[in-house]
C-alpha cells in the first residue's frame, strides 16, 4: 500500500511515481491518502488547494481494516517544520489496535517527502515517519545508492527515502531524477515483500 497526505498535490505525483516502480516489479498498487483536517471554508479559498483536490478525488481514504491484507507499505508526507503533516499523524495515532495485534510486524516500511527547500527538513520528515513504524515493529527500508539517482541528483533524494522539493509556493513540481528514486522505492519494497512473503511460506 502506498499511504500518503498531499495539500497542493507534488506529495500526490510521488505516490503516483512509486505506484509505477511497484507495477514495474509485478506488484499491485493500492493508493490511500488520509482523511483531511483542513475547514472546508480554507480549501474553498484557496484555488491551488481546491486543484489538486480534485486530482485526487477519485482516491479512497484509507481504513485500518486494509492493513490485514498488505505485504508491504511506503507512507509519504510534505514537510511540515522538519516532521510530518498532522493529516498523517492524526491517522497514525489510531492504528493502536494494529500495534496490539502485531499487524506490522516484518511488514517492509519506505518513505517519502517533499519540502519547499533543500534543507528543509526532507530527512527529519522521514526519520519522524518511521519512529511509528519502528514501534509496530515494521522492517525499515532505505533507497541504496546503486540507484544511481542519489548521487545525481540536484534537489531531492536521500538514502532514508524518496524526496522532492518543490519551492517554496509549491509549484515546482517533482523532477524526473526525482521520479526515478521514487519509482526505485516502490520496486525495492514489492522486491523485499515478495522475498518475505516467499519466506513465511517457505518455513
Amino acid at each position: 500500500m502506498v499511504l500518503y497526505y498531499s495539500m497542493y498535490g507534488n506529495t500526490f505525483i510521488m505516490a503516483k511515481g512509486i505506484c509505477n516502480g511497484i507495477e514495474e516489479e509485478e506488484g499491485i498498487p493500492i493508493l490511500r491518502t488520509v482523511p483531511e483536517l483542513l475547514p472546508q471554508e480554507i480549501i474553498n479559498k484557496n484555488e491551488r488547494i481546491k486543484k489538486a483536490k480534485e486530482l485526487q478525488k477519485d482516491i479512497k481514504i484509507v481504513t485500518l481494516d486494509e492493513f490485514r491484507d498488505i505485504d508491504g507499505l511506503i507512507v509519504g508526507s510534505p514537510t511540515r517544520f522538519g516532521n510530518m503533516c498532522s493529516q498523517l499523524r492524526n491517522f497514525l495515532d489510531q492504528t493502536g489496535t494494529l500495534w496490539a495485534e502485531g499487524i506490522l510486524v516484518n511488514k517492509p516500511v519506505g518513505f517519502f517527502t517533499c519540502s519547499a527547500t533543500i534543507h528543509g527538513g526532507q530527512e527529519t520528515t522521514l526519520i519522524s515517519m518511521m519512529f511509528t513504524f519502528l514501534h509496530h515493529g515494521a522492517i525499515i527500508v532505505g533507497i541504496p545508492y546503486i540507484v544511481k539517482e542519489l548521487i545525481e541528483t540536484e534537489r531531492g533524494g536521500t538514502p532514508y527515502g524518496a524526496t522532492a522539493v518543490v519551492g517554496v509556493n509549491s509549484d515546482i513540481n517533482p523532477s524526473k531524477i526525482e521520479l526515478k528514486i521514487a519509482k526505485e522505492l516502490g520496486r525495492r519494497i514489492t522486491s523485499i515483500a515478495k522475498k518475505l512473503k516467499k519466506g513465511e511460506k517457505d518455513e
